[in-house]
């Protein structure tokens, strides 16, 4: 688990910087880690410099698919940006209108539309 807390941290401070505008390295990833007073294995800076030196990270952001989970971390959304052929864009986006379609749904059905009534006032 304390992999995963090193992953998030590395991924936050990484899209602090690309706000900031600024070049995403190990220093200043560390730097600001420090910051947060977060502690993360030494290796998590360094790879993550490596991975996002070569890689637009807005396109990382905007081409990192609708899960709809948790926010994927900089190297998982890397492997998906570098993998995305022409009909994926489509068919992510046929999966985010369907799931809009489910939540208006699930905003529609009631408990009293399911025959549930939990103060027994029907």
């Amino acid at each position: 688990m304390a992999g995963h807390k090193d992953e998030l941290a590395c991924t936050y401070a990484a899209l602090i910087l690309h706000d900031d505008g600024s070049r995403v390295t190990a220093e200043k990833l560390k730097k600001i880690i420090k910051a947060a007073k977060i502690e993360v294995q030494p290796f998590w800076p360094n790879l993550f410099e490596r991975v996002l030196a070569d890689k637009n990270l807005d396109d990382l952001i905007l081409n990192a698919g609708g899960s709809g989970g948790a926010a994927p971390s900089a190297p998982v959304a890397t492997v998906a940006a570098t993998n995305t052929t022409s009909t994926q864009p489509d068919k992510a986006k046929e999966k985010e209108k369907e799931k809009e379609k489910e939540k208006e749904e699930d905003k529609e059905v009631s408990d009293e539309d399911m025959g549930f009534d939990l103060f027994g006032m029907e």
